[in-house]
């Protein structure tokens, strides 16, 4: 893994419609991440209601849903399209 994607983090989050979302990282750049395609398994299914998956927080490094879950910043850098 690239060294510099290891300590990258989110600073800035806007919601943008249904389960897609415009995430800003510490290195200045902004991507654009569906998350419909991410919201697989146990803990992550139910937030394919929209009611659910719009219950969510910018912590000090990424998101996180009201149910714990959450993903790695450097992942959702990787799946994100340049904004």
């Amino acid at each position: 893994m690239n060294e510099e994607l290891e300590n990258i983090h989110i600073t800035d989050v806007e919601y943008m419609h249904d389960y897609t979302m415009n995430l800003e990282f510490s290195n200045g750049e902004r991507r654009i991440v569906d998350f419909e395609p991410l919201l697989t398994g146990k803990l992550r299914e139910p937030l394919r209601d929209l009611n659910n998956f719009i219950q969510f927080g910018l912590t000090e490094w990424t998101l996180e849903w009201y149910n714990g879950v959450d993903f790695a910043p450097d992942f959702l850098y990787s799946v994100g399209k340049v904004a």
